[in-house]
């Protein structure tokens, strides 16, 4: 071993043996970043219905392509390889302009080469109501043209910790031109 890889090596043992005692003192107190809830012998089953809005057009989009395939026409018709990033609003009805629950904030891409297959890895996360601060998480695949798809929801936070379930989407309304679409949810949490 050289003299140069034994001074490096002592001062890393000087370093590290310095930094145990303060790591060690240091007391994390629950009630400071987060609190405990005691396990039930039931579980909970939550049931919501509410409308995703995903807007890829006009002035200030909810969803925006952040990458996309270098060849755009090999992804043609089913963008294979656009990846969107999304901050859509939930809101009570299919009306934009109901009452808006939470939002859905994350990415999807287009995995499936023969169908509009979307990856979805999203947080739906609700501002108003009992939820407000609870949110869940879809992660899984989406055949964004078929009429009614079935997504897993694989966790969740606040009122919905260690939620597991599924989320039936049903598209109300597309515009094939801007890509623009409403879609209403049906989710079972358990929970």
């Amino acid at each position: 071993m050289s003299k140069q890889n034994v001074v490096v090596m002592i001062l890393t043992i000087s370093v590290m043996g310095a930094a145990m005692p303060l790591t060690q003192s240091i007391k994390f107190k629950a009630e400071n970043w987060g609190s405990s809830v005691k396990a039930e012998n039931k579980e909970t089953v939550t049931n919501l219905q509410f409308y995703f809005h995903d807007t890829l057009s006009g002035q200030n989009p909810s969803a925006v392509r952040v990458a996309q395939p270098v060849d755009k026409n090999k992804s043609f018709p089913t963008l294979f390889g656009a990846i969107m990033m999304a901050d859509d609003p939930l809101t009570e009805t299919h009306d934009p302009k109901s009452k808006i629950v939470g939002r859905a904030q994350g990415m999807y891409g287009s995995a499936c080469q023969q169908e509009v297959g979307l990856l979805m890895s999203m947080s739906y996360s609700f501002t108003d109501g009992p939820y407000n601060g609870s949110s869940f998480v879809i992660v899984g695949k989406n055949s964004a043209m078929n009429p009614v798809r079935e997504m897993p929801i694989v966790g969740g936070t606040g009122l919905f910790r260690m939620a597991r379930g599924y989320a039936i989407a049903k598209t109300y309304w597309f515009d094939p031109t801007t890509g623009d679409a409403i879609v209403g949810y049906n989710v079972t949490l358990v929970h």
